[in-house]
């Protein structure tokens, strides 16, 4: 018989939307606002006098707060809205400046879902810096400190071609001029003509001049060099961020560059804010260096702290930097049992390696791991107190081997912590940087504009969704409840996908959802148009029901693949909004298609499917 869904379509039309529900369901339960306090140290720990002296200042300042929970390895104190979230993220930061220990403080979510509903995996979506609030940063490359690691290096490359036994070339002194090239002098003039027919073989691109009055050159990179060579850093250094929210798993994140060395680092929709700051905050790169002979001058070595208690001299000269690893992985040491980090390099890196330890066999290489950091600093200024937060650079010997025999691209990093070994792992798998950086802004966008745009947001969809229901209710009496039944189920869907695939709503997709209610009902209109055509044609009711859902089916195929198509293609090439306007479009098209053909017959079946019908109220 028409009209009589098989019992196999009923429980998938009934189990779709069930499902539906559950899984939107935790987007009932909204997060509490929180502050967040962790250990900058990966093994670190909240020490529960830290935790005391922060609820106690909160106390204090009559910030009302709940939930307060401290696990160890971070404390979360709930309070009740954005505003007391923010004053009590500074008093927190003003009760730790008391504590040696160096503390992450920073405005977290804590959710509500229900245990039950947590266990099968529900959770709500995520909102975007414009809904929901987020972090900030501006990122600043040091870019004066590239130009001059690459004149360093083109002066070593310059002293190892002059020292070449094949070449032999005599100077007198080579410095860095001007931060833009070579000052090179010799004892006579002929040294000095041979000196520039090798550079220009050898160095093509480089600039050679002569100086006036001396028996010299100079070494020049021009400004288009320089500027390719930032260029480059800056691009690098953007990769690499984007890699490391990726590790991450921060979802629709913004990572672009500003001006000429800034980087902009927008991360909506974080689940742990405090993480984020400190992998983003520890701005890190390797050296690896050999330990110093006892005859070394003090002027050619750095002193380091070596577990604690054991000072070690390491050579300034650099063998390598973090930027030739091309792969860290975490591992155990067989024979020990202790972490490590297996590190891959890539060529160059792996000769350079090479030939620093094949002549250096018995003695030991240290690995010297630099950070940028920010330290908060309490100033007073017109009479108010506020924090103010500093750049500074650490420096620490973090492992010191000896070499058993010649290393190549591929090795190994002992003596770390198991958490020590993971972030390191993490900092250099997501890419080396090519320069230093710095947070030269941080903020935290405050979630009242966010509500504000929620509200909004929520009101456009309930206006749309009311009038499009009243419509549809006036235009087609039983055959539009029908269809609003659906378009309800629909919105639940769309919200179901999200939270579970973990996509982040914006304002733009906000947008989308809008034009999904339009598009939903859409195809609606084209199934009940088709009824009535087949009414008029001559057919019953029961037939022109099935022929109508029967032959539009081909032209909502049509229809809604033309703009996933669109909404495929916006995904692909667009950024931010533009792709949350197309995910939330995408579903939606995807779950009205659904929700239109079958759910909508579902329900018409029910009313009309098996009886005897002489009138549609259509």
């Amino acid at each position: 018989m028409i009209n009589r869904y098989p019992l196999w379509k009923k429980l998938i039309v009934c189990s779709v939307v069930f499902l539906g529900a559950i899984y939107a369901a935790p987007n009932l339960y909204p997060p509490d606002y929180a502050v967040q306090i962790s250990s900058r140290d990966a093994d670190g720990s909240v020490s529960e006098r830290a935790f005391l002296a922060a609820t106690d200042r909160l106390k204090l300042e009559n910030i009302e707060f709940f939930g307060a929970e401290n696990n160890g390895s971070s404390a979360l104190i709930r309070v009740k809205n954005d505003e007391d979230q923010l004053k009590a993220r500074d008093f927190i930061q003003f009760a730790l400046l008391e504590f040696a220990e160096d503390y992450v403080v920073a405005l977290n979510s804590a959710p509500n879902t229900p245990e039950w509903l947590s266990n099968l995996g529900a959770a709500p979506m995520k909102y975007g810096l414009d809904l929901r609030g987020g972090v900030h940063f501006l990122m600043e490359v040091d870019t004066p400190a590239v130009i001059s690691e690459r004149l360093k290096a083109m002066e070593q490359e310059v002293k190892q071609l002059f020292r070449d036994p094949e070449n032999r070339v005599r100077y007198s002194s080579i410095s860095i001029s001007e931060s833009t090239g070579l000052r090179i002098t010799f004892d006579n003039q002929d040294t000095e003509v041979a000196a520039r027919v090798l550079l220009r073989e050898k160095f093509p691109s480089y600039t050679i001049k002569g100086i006036p009055g001396v028996t010299g050159i100079t070494v020049e990179v021009d400004a288009a060099q320089i500027r390719e060579i930032e260029d480059f850093a800056v691009e690098q250094n953007v990769v690499a961020i984007r890699n490391r929210v990726n590790e991450l798993g921060v979802a629709e994140p913004l990572v672009q560059r500003l001006g000429r060395n800034r980087i902009v680092v927008d991360l909506p929709g974080v689940q742990d804010t405090a993480r984020a700051k400190n992998i983003l905050g520890k701005v890190a790169t390797l050296e690896f260096r050999m330990e110093a002979n006892s005859e070394a001058r003090s002027a050619s070595t750095d002193s380091f702290n070596y577990e604690g208690f054991v000072e070690a001299r390491i050579e300034k000269k650099v063998i390598l930097r973090g930027d030739r690893v091309l792969d860290a992985q975490v591992g155990f040491d067989p024979e020990t049992n202790l972490p490590q980090v297996n590190i891959r390099l890539d060529g160059g890196g792996g000769e350079l390696m090479h030939r620093a330890t094949r002549y250096n066999i018995g003695r030991r290489m240290g690995v010297v791991f630099i950070e940028t950091k920010l330290k908060d600093r309490l100033v007073t200024e017109g009479g108010t107190e506020r924090l103010v937060s500093e750049p500074y650079v650490t420096k620490r010997l973090i492992s010191l081997a000896t070499v058993q025999s010649a290393l190549g691209v591929n090795f190994r990093i002992t003596g770390l912590k198991a958490g020590e070994a993971r972030e390191l792992a993490l900092l250099l798998r997501a890419g080396a940087l090519a320069a230093d950086m710095f947070i030269a802004e941080e903020r935290t966008v405050g979630a009242s504009l966010g509500e504000q745009n929620i509200e909004l947001g929520a009101f456009s969809v309930m206006v749309g969704l009311g009038l499009v229901v009243l419509f549809m209710f006036l235009r087609y009496k039983v055959f539009g409840f029908a269809a609003n039944l659906a378009l309800g189920a629909n919105l639940v869907l769309i919200v179901a996908v999200m939270s579970s695939l973990s996509a982040t709503l914006t304002l733009p997709g906000i947008a989308g959802i809008v034009l999904t209610v339009g598009m939903a009902v859409d195809a609606n209109v084209l199934i009940f148009s088709r009824i009535k055509e087949e009414l008029a044609n001559g057919l019953s009711p029961q037939q022109a029901i099935h022929a109508g859902f029967e032959r539009a089916f081909v032209t909502i195929l049509d229809a809604n693949l033309t703009t996933l198509i669109v909404a495929v293609i916006l995904y692909s090439i667009g950024t931010g909004p533009v792709k949350g306007f197309a995910v939330t479009l995408s579903i939606g098209i995807l779950t009205s298609m659904f929700t239109a053909i079958m759910g909508t017959r579902f329900v018409v079946n029910l009313l009309y499917g098996g009886k005897t019908v002489k009138r549609l109220a259509i």
